[in-house]
């Protein structure tokens, strides 16, 4: 299975405001740094915003921040809003199903199980964990995000 454009902008949106919780974050910002549209993902941000895990702020000095603590923002619940639907194969919309196999097949089973312990894999998950630093004795990187084309970060 692979997200949507959609959905990766806005996993990649909550992380940039999970890492950024001190300060209003632009739309423009969060787009330069990613190199993705500005449009689109105001849409994004628009969406975000109607399920109340983001806060946006009009005016001049406005921006966004999380609206929840990263802990409460479940990576599970994220997906379910923002992809379209999970049908992994024609037979999962009996609309359109036009399969000869259907009637009989395993593979609807096997394909929703799966489905299924991807959702549950991503309901363990929060924006927290996502996010958080790692102790130095580790071998991974805390995420450091930098913008596009080697420019340097800005510093406040």
């Amino acid at each position: 299975m692979r997200l949507t454009a959609y959905t990766d902008y806005a996993l990649r949106t909550l992380m940039y405001l999970a890492s950024h919780r001190d300060r209003l974050v632009t739309i423009s910002e969060i787009a330069e740094v990613h190199g993705i549209s500005k449009n689109h993902l105001m849409k994004v941000v628009y969406q975000l915003g109607l399920t109340g895990m983001v806060e946006t702020v009009r005016g001049r000095n406005g921006g966004l921040r999380l609206n929840r603590e990263p802990a409460d923002i479940n990576i599970g619940e994220v997906v379910r809003h923002t992809e379209t639907d999970f049908n992994m194969a024609e037979c999962f919309d009996p609309s359109g199903n036009q399969c000869l196999y259907s009637p009989a097949c395993a593979l609807k089973d096997v394909l929703q199980s799966a489905t299924a312990a991807y959702l549950d894999k991503l309901d363990r998950v929060t924006l927290a964990s996502l996010t958080r630093r790692r102790p130095p004795k580790t071998t991974r990187a805390p995420i450091q995000v930098y913008p596009r084309a080697g420019k340097a970060p800005k510093v406040a």
